[in-house]
């Protein structure tokens, strides 16, 4: 393995950072560390929202007006000049529509690893180097190392269980090389990052962590979705194609899901049953017992590698399906531009429209958004 020549903050020289600063506690405390590491840096809070009281307020939020007042705070007590740059309609456009397209085609988006992809590390970054800064600082715990021949790589952060590698699975090497994550090479724990930013006389110390989805404001998601794709009444069937129940979008629904089925007819052994497919074309969802669910094989299409691309032919590698999701064994390998990944073992509840992401060892690989999947035979 190729020696590392810097991790984290290192720099053989002080760059123009621009702090991306949410309003939270780990953005100030990346943007302080940033200034510490004997950085120029600037903080800027993107506005997300052309209406950001329609975003989630308080301890769920983090792009609203309370948010960028947070954010302009911290920035005092650092010492660092702060701007506010408006990116609500790219936001709107890569971020929101794409959701909205994704659910529509019977799949199941991220959009938080969509912003960080098109908003965060495009959108922001292209605008960053145009006016002269060197990089851009985050509050994600992940590491970027560089090699000893330059090349950059994406680490797991030392502290595996605050990771946040898998949303930024899609970034690629050149933008890695613009890129800060001061909370990555640290192992310590929320309540000391939270004990950090007291200790520097940051307000936000005791913020709570945002959570869900920034931009559907009460947190229902099938209300925000219906608004925006209208009513469209179908059929919940089984696998033999029986109806079952009915539904008011099939797009309120994701693969893997339990609750919330409003189903007529009780199955025959009197077990739950999931949802296992979900059709746009003839609107129908389709749903079955647990052991249905079983994956073994998927492809997944507009790979993004974090470095360059793996070599040709299967290679074993680890995956992560969720964002807080465990690593899983797999052979994978890219053939006419997509990536074809065989799991070890049955997978259970993967949706088309999730990412996954590669890992070797704590190295990111790369990630590619799931297009389908091939169901394990069931064990006889």
């Amino acid at each position: 393995m190729t020696t590392a020549s810097s991790r984290g903050t290192a720099s053989a020289r002080p760059l123009r950072v621009l702090a991306a600063m949410s309003g939270g506690v780990d953005s100030a405390v990346a943007a302080a560390r940033a200034v510490e590491a004997g950085h120029d840096v600037t903080g800027v809070h993107l506005a997300l929202s052309a209406n950001p009281k329609s975003f989630r307020t308080g301890a769920r939020g983090c792009c609203t007006i309370e948010d960028s007042n947070d954010a302009r705070r911290a920035a005092d007590v650092i010492g660092i000049p702060f701007y506010v740059w408006d990116l609500a309609e790219r936001f709107r456009e890569d971020v929101v529509e794409d959701f909205v397209a994704e659910y529509e085609a019977g799949r199941t988006p991220n959009p938080c690893l969509r912003c960080n992809e098109k908003i965060k590390f495009a959108a922001l970054l292209d605008k960053a180097l145009a006016l002269g800064f060197d990089a851009v600082c985050t509050g994600h715990y992940a590491t970027v190392v560089t090699r000893t021949d330059g090349h950059r790589e994406l680490h797991r952060a030392s502290d595996q269980a605050k990771d946040q590698s898998y949303v930024l699975g899609v970034l690629d090497e050149r933008q890695l090389s613009h890129a800060l994550f001061p909370l990555g090479d640290t192992l310590t724990t929320k309540e000391e990052i939270r004990a950090e930013a007291a200790r520097r006389g940051l307000a936000v110390a005791k913020k709570p962590d945002s959570h869900d989805i920034c931009f559907i404001a009460d947190g229902d998601t099938q209300g925000f979705l219906a608004s925006r794709l209208g009513r469209a009444e179908g059929d919940v069937v089984d696998e033999s194609g029986a109806k079952v129940g009915s539904h008011d979008g099939a797009y309120g629904f994701t693969v893997g899901q339990r609750k919330g089925l409003r189903l007529g007819h009780p199955a025959p052994d009197g077990k739950p049953r999931y949802v296992l497919d979900i059709s746009p074309v003839d609107n129908t969802v389709t749903v079955g017992p647990a052991a249905s669910l079983d994956i073994a094989a998927l492809t997944a299409v507009r790979p993004r590698w974090c470095g360059a691309p793996p070599a040709d032919g299967p290679r074993p590698y680890t995956a992560q399906l969720r964002a807080h999701g465990a690593e899983t064994p797999v052979e994978a390998e890219l053939a006419d531009g997509e990536l074809r990944v065989r799991f070890a073992a049955p997978e259970r509840g993967v949706a088309p429209g999730q990412a996954i992401v590669l890992y070797d060892g704590t190295r990111v690989v790369g990630s590619a958004t799931i297009d389908r999947t091939e169901r394990a035979v069931p064990a006889v």
